[in-house]
């Protein structure tokens, strides 16, 4: 069994930044200040996942409606072999995180990857990233 390390490649988290008003900022700050919030870091994180939750069933449905899958989707040298032996192109489609292992050749990734559309982070090697830089939608 291949174990490959997505920790190194990728921080756990995505830095964001934010413009806020003066007065939203103000009553952000005054929330935090009354003990609602650790800091203004848990009250947007709070914001946000209380919004997905909102909009979870629109998200389902655009998953499906697109073909996305969700988490972690690795491809590795064989799974690409075995699709071009096939005769089959790969249309990925990632709402998480996509990688590609790092012995997969640019040869191998143009006959076996016809697009990639990741709502993400994408992982693979530069030469790789390079050769399918033309189907990559990120």
């Amino acid at each position: 069994m291949n174990i490959v390390n997505i920790k190194q490649k990728l921080p756990e988290t995505e830095k964001v930044t934010v413009n806020l008003g003066l007065v939203d900022l103000a009553q952000m700050d005054l929330l935090i200040e009354e003990g609602f919030y650790t800091n203004r870091t848990d009250f947007v994180r709070t914001a946000i996942r209380k919004q997905l939750e909102r909009h979870g069933e629109d998200i389902r449905q655009t998953v499906v409606r697109k073909r996305f899958v969700v988490g972690l989707q690795r491809y590795t040298k064989a799974e690409l072999e075995r699709s071009v032996a096939a005769g089959e192109r790969l249309e990925i489609h990632v709402l998480g995180l996509a990688s590609i292992d790092d012995d997969v050749t640019p040869e191998l990734a143009t006959a076996a990857i016809a697009s990639i559309w990741v709502l993400g982070a994408f992982v693979a090697s530069n030469a790789v990233k390079a050769a399918l830089a033309d189907r990559i939608h990120i």
